[in-house]
């Protein structure tokens, strides 16, 4: 049976304030054929200070003089909104999903019906956070840009001792720069979350292009989250270091691919090589003529296709025996 992957196509805060946007990155995500589109959930004023510098890449793509909280604030989703979005979804037969910055957030998402929640890298540290998303006991994924490995098992540890079992926490791996140097990825890392403790384990992709995702699921990867934009020339934080419309589209088309591709991982035969092995495959052949009762050798057979004869595998046991009758040269060999 093919595992498949949740995708999750990051909408964010590209929607830039604008619901019509919203509803059209919704669809954008529907039609490239995701699971899940994703926005994100909070208010400016609990998330960060007044006098809160925004990151260097915010910087480069918003208006420099403007601060965090200004920016964020512009990004908010009321309520309202959300259930506007929720309802689009719906009709649009994808999942809504959204990432909860802060308590507050949290619980609107849960009275709005989320079931599963996303922890962002930013609040792997917070300790209050972590145990109100660990109380409610649901299907937890667990962002880890910037963190350590000790930092990944103490949020785990918090989420568990809260009521979240292991089994429901997925952890991503994931580097906290938009876009991410390709040398930054180290995507190997993915892989040491899950040997070291034994969870489900995926990647939330801030790479310029498709293919690390993709790389990703081929290493075991169960959850592949991606941003994603209408158009990388919009005004806003993140469009620069999402993907448009098509190449999401292309993404979620290698990533089925690559699933279907995998397999069960047990050697056999597969029907379309059952077809072919008898053309690829070579028998024991005459190599010349050869008399009935003659003695068969190293000099009178030789392997040749098609493969619908003797193996020559069986070559040591052929070799000495008596030809049962004549033989043409070029003839499959029969004992």
């Amino acid at each position: 049976m093919i595992k498949r992957t949740l995708i999750i196509a990051e909408a964010g805060v590209n929607h830039n304030g604008d619901l019509g946007l919203a509803k059209r990155l919704i669809d954008a995500a529907a039609e490239a054929g995701a699971d899940l589109v994703k926005f994100q959930t909070f208010n400016a004023s609990r998330l960060v200070t007044r006098g809160a510098k925004k990151a260097a890449y915010q910087t480069q793509t918003t208006d420099g003089k403007e601060s965090q909280h200004d920016m964020l604030q512009r990004l908010e989703l009321t309520e309202a909104m959300h259930r506007e979005l929720i309802a689009h979804c719906a009709a649009r037969s994808i999942g809504f999903f959204s990432t909860g910055f802060d308590i507050e957030s949290i619980d609107l998402l849960l009275g709005l019906g989320q079931d599963h929640f996303k922890i962002p890298s930013g609040e792997i540290t917070n300790l209050p956070y972590l145990r109100h998303i660990g109380q409610l006991g649901k299907k937890t994924i667990l962002s880890t840009g910037m963190a350590t490995l000790g930092e990944i098992e103490a949020a785990i540890d918090v989420l568990e001792q809260a009521g979240t079992p292991r089994t429901s926490i997925t952890v991503l791996h994931c580097t906290t720069e938009y876009p991410t140097p390709m040398a930054e990825v180290n995507l190997r890392a993915m892989q040491s979350i899950q040997a070291a403790f034994g969870v489900a384990v995926g990647y939330s992709d801030h790479t310029q292009g498709i293919e690390v995702a993709i790389a990703a699921v081929a290493m075991g990867a169960t959850v592949i989250e991606k941003h994603f934009t209408l158009d990388r020339t919009l005004p806003g934080p993140d469009h620069q270091a999402s993907l448009e419309p098509a190449e999401l589209k292309a993404m979620v088309v290698a990533i089925r691919n690559i699933e279907a591709a995998l397999g069960d991982g047990i050697k056999k035969l597969t029907p379309s090589e059952a077809r072919n092995k008898p053309v690829a495959r070579k028998s024991l052949v005459t190599s010349q003529a050869i008399k009935a009762g003659e003695v068969i050798n190293a000099q009178n057979i030789t392997a040749k296709r098609p493969g619908t004869g003797i193996s020559p595998m069986l070559w040591d046991e052929v070799i000495g025996r008596r030809a049962p009758r004549d033989f043409a040269a070029d003839e499959l060999v029969e004992l």
